[in-house]
């Protein structure tokens, strides 16, 4: 069984629902398996530490988690168009891993979140793959064949699955969302399959 590591960091769950979607379209992959992991929040206040295991959800992910991945798709909300400092404090952890090329080629991918459409989503994918693409992955996005990304109203690009969230409706992901998610789960496990053949 080959598995994908779904990523993400998700301080209000919005992010974890995308995640828990594109987990759906990973499996939908003959003979591959989504491994859920998230990231703990990091804060200026040193005497804040969070506990070495989650209280709920998933478990924090390890660098062994990427090592062991066939490939990832990476994800959190976003931060005045960027990745927010928990998701960056993790990626900056992984210097190991890239000195010793464990994540080159690699299939991985991207999806965020914002409160508006114009809220930063498209710089946060991009800013997100820049580190991804210094460890050698290979970045795959979702290609215009998806003709959600057509009609969409709220989230979805080219970069990677996106979402438009609400304070009335915090986690419902919009059909066109919800099947972009899909989407780019199924693209990494096929990719990453097609590779380890």
């Amino acid at each position: 069984m080959s598995e994908i590591l779904v990523l993400y960091y998700s301080p209000g769950g919005t992010i974890a629902e995308m995640a828990n979607v594109i987990a759906h379209g990973i499996e939908e992959a003959e003979g591959m398996e989504a491994r859920i992991r998230t990231v703990p929040s990091v804060s200026a206040n040193t005497e804040q530490i969070e506990n070495a295991i989650p209280d709920d959800g998933p478990l924090y992910a390890s660098l062994r988690d990427l090592e062991e991945c066939d490939g990832l798709v990476m994800g959190c909300p976003t931060h005045f168009g960027n990745m927010p400092a928990a998701m960056k404090y993790f990626i900056d952890s992984t210097t190991p891993l890239w000195m010793s090329g464990k994540l080159v080629d690699k299939p991985a991918a991207v999806f965020s979140g914002s409160m508006s459409l114009h809220g930063g989503q498209e710089s946060t994918l991009l800013t997100m793959m820049l580190p991804l693409l210094h460890h050698g992955m290979l970045i795959t996005g979702l290609p215009y064949t998806q003709t959600e990304l057509l009609s969409t109203r709220t989230g979805g690009t080219p970069y990677g699955a996106s979402r438009v969230t609400s304070d009335s409706e915090p986690n419902v992901l919009s059909q066109e969302e919800r099947a972009l998610c899909l989407a780019l789960g199924r693209r990494v496990a096929t990719t990453a399959k097609k590779l380890k053949d």
